[in-house]
Parts: structure tokens; sequence; C-alpha cells
């Protein structure tokens, strides 16, 4: 599969000898997986580049920068060692559009083309470039005497996060940088972020942050060992690049699952905010179809197209320091999380919810409880049978109330 993916890639290209990047995460398949779709490149005439272990979002500067045709990404992100993937990039650094994707769907079961074969060579140096790239955006940062912790999650982030904020001259500790093919993600990174808290709150470093397994999010830390997620991270950004006047449209993108707290703190800054379907794809073709710059999802990606067209962990912690501006973390006040509280109630027809009137009719009368106060979700789970219900209110309690009424409706109508 790897080997047609990589073939059908290649000759989506609007060139006879298509350039094709190819990186990966430190997963053992990885080499495995790498070696197949070079080869599916080669096969159709074009030139595969190896830049070995990288983070997704240096595939996305780099292929914009050397001027190749296509990017792909060996990994399966913040998932087990066991699981891979693959992803592309086009020409301008973003994700490929679901006709692309499904152009190369259609190809993959096309018999190869007769024709003379391309090579495979290593793209030396591709560390260093990215490394550049961060150190460009980020040369007015000076980090003298702040003590950082770094999570790598032994995965994509593990050379160049410690690398870069070294050189800007941060005292950085790093766990999680011994990757041996099974360990990335294995209790540690973004989605195991308690045991850095931990860490950072009896070491005294100043602040911390976790990444995934690609590196194209990161969740931080503050000194006294508290968990802060995407939104209140994008939330610092939004009002740090608007002040610098590098916020277009004054708008940020930001997905359903978005904190409330956050949508009422932007409109008191004066920040607009669109809300797209959840996944980063979602938010970043918003961004480019409003000419915006700044979006994410509370899970830490992070897109600043600024710098790139893709989550990158690493240029947004780069972006927290320097929102921060010398400011202690855990003295943040960009915005005021709700109380929000996510039930996932197991039912035998996820597709059932459309005509379920009843829970419905129970979200229209409980959103109207909340109205200007806090919020409802209920939407059906993309991949299970599952019926996610989320609500945001004030206090606790009340939080707590709303959710219950709810997951009875969802449970006697479709349980």
């Amino acid at each position: 599969m790897a080997l047609a993916l990589g073939r059908a890639a290649a000759s989506t290209a609007p060139t006879e000898t298509p350039q094709v990047l190819i990186v990966r995460d430190t997963r053992e398949s990885g080499e495995m997986l790498e070696a197949a779709i070079a080869a599916g490149v080669a096969a159709t005439g074009g030139h595969a580049l190896l830049g070995g272990v990288l983070p997704t979002p240096g595939a996305a500067l780099l292929v914009r920068r050397y001027g190749f045709d296509i990017a792909a990404v060996v990994s399966a992100s913040h998932n087990p060692y066991r699981d891979n993937g693959i992803k592309f990039f086009g020409p301008n650094g973003t994700k490929l559009s679901d006709e692309q994707e499904a152009e190369i769907e259609r190809r993959v079961e096309s018999p190869p083309a007769a024709g003379s074969f391309g090579h495979v060579r290593e793209l030396h140096g591709a560390v260093g470039d990215y490394l550049r790239e961060l150190e460009s955006r980020f040369a007015d940062l000076k980090l003298d005497g702040i003590r950082v912790l770094l999570d790598c999650a032994n995965g994509a982030t593990y050379r160049v996060a410690p690398e870069i904020f070294r050189r800007l001259g941060a005292e950085v500790e790093a766990i999680a940088v011994e990757p041996d093919g099974r360990n990335i993600n294995e209790g540690v990174g973004s989605t195991h972020v308690d045991a850095l808290a931990e860490r950072v709150k009896d070491g005294a470093y100043d602040i911390g942050f976790a990444f995934d397994g690609d590196g194209d999010r990161v969740l931080a830390v503050d000194r006294n060992g508290a968990v802060v997620d995407g939104d209140e991270l994008i939330a610092l950004a939004a009002l740090h690049l608007r002040d610098r006047g590098l916020l277009p449209g004054d708008g940020v993108a930001v997905t359903v699952m978005t904190n409330y707290g956050f949508h009422q703190a932007m409109a008191h800054a004066g920040v607009n905010v669109a809300t797209t379907s959840v996944g980063d794809r979602y938010v970043l073709a918003e961004l480019l179809e409003r000419g915006w710059a700044l979006g994410g999802e509370q899970s830490g990606h992070i897109i600043d197209t600024g710098f790139v067209p893709s989550g990158d962990g690493t240029a947004s912690a780069l972006l927290t320091v320097e929102a921060l501006a010398g400011r202690d973390l855990a003295e943040r006040d960009a915005m005021r999380k709700l109380p929000q509280r996510l039930v996932n109630v197991r039912i035998a027809d996820r597709g059932a919810l459309d005509g379920a009137q009843p829970v419905w009719d129970a979200v229209e009368r409980e959103s109207k409880g909340l109205d200007g106060r806090g919020r409802v979700l209920v939407r059906p789970s993309g991949t299970e049978p599952v019926v996610r219900v989320m609500v945001e209110a004030p206090e606790e309690a009340e939080c707590d109330q709303v959710v219950e009424r709810l997951v009875e409706t969802v449970e006697k109508t479709l349980g």
C-alpha cells in the first residue's frame, strides 16, 4: 500500500520528474514505509528525497523552501508505536484537498505505467534547515535565565525542540528524548502530560512543554504544575499578535470543542472568532478562506500561517514564551476557562441521533438556560458508536446537573 501510495501521489504532480520529500517520526516501522514510498516515487520517474526524522511542520516548511512538488510524512501522531500512517502536503505546504486525495486513491488502483526510473537520495541537512527557519522567526526572542522542561514524547521533536530553546538562551532539560522505535508516546508527550506537570512543579522550572509524536501540537505546564491547553495558548497568542499588528482581520479560527470562556475573552478583547468542525484541516481551511493567520484546537494543534500553514508544536511553544514577554504563565489572564464536562454515551447506532427529536428538544431547552453564560454540544463520534455530550457552565455544579439531564435523555431515546 505504501509503495502504491508513493507511486500514485507522485503521478499526480504536474511535472514529469516530481520531487517528493519524505520525512518520518521515530516508529520502528518508519524506515520500512519510507523506503516503500520512495520506491513508488522512483517507479514513476520521480526523485525521492529522504529527510529522515523531522517534525511534520518541518515537511510543510521545506516543501515550500525547496520548491518540491509533494511532501510525505510517515507518522501516526500521538498513537502507539504499532500504528503508522502517511499524510501528504502539497507544494504550498498545506495538506492535500479532498479532491486531490480522491485522485490519489483512484490512481492507487491503476497499474504503473512503463517508463524510466527516478532516484532515491538523502536530503542532508533537513534538521538544520528547519532549525534555521525557527531561529529566523524568533530571532528577537531572548530566553536567557528561563528554566524550561521539555517532554519530546520520544518522537520527532527529540532533537529540534531542545536545540532551538538552547540556541535562544534558555536553560533546558528534556525528557523522552531517547527513541528506540517503540517508546514513542508511551506514557509521555502531550497525551500523558501529568508526569511532566509534576516534574515542572517539583523541579522549580519556569515553564514546561509537552509535544506529541510527530511534533505538530503542544501543551504547556506552568510553574505550579497546572496544564495549559490549546485554548489558553491560542488566546495568549491572539492578544499578543493583535497588539503587534500580526493578526490579519483581527480574527482567530477554532473548533466547536473550544471552551466557551475563549469566546467570551475574545469578544471582550474585540477579536473575531470563526468556529469550525473538529480537525486542524478545517481550521486551516477557514484561515485560508478568510485570509487570517491564527487558529487551532484545544488539543494543542496551533497554526500560525505567518510561519507555516500547519500545526507546529515547537513554534507554538516559542510563540507562547514570546507572548508572555517575561511574564509568568501561572499568572496568565488571556481567558477564564469555564468548567467543562464531556460524557460519551454508548448507543447502538450513532446515525440515529439525527432523528432523535427528544434529544434535540432537550439540547434546545438546556441551551436557552445557559444562553450567554455557557453552552451545550451534542454530537456523534466520527469513529465509534458513541454520542458525545459536552456542557460548559459558570459553575461545576450547574455543569454536572445539565450533563446528567442530557445523558439521561440520550440514553432513554437511543440507548
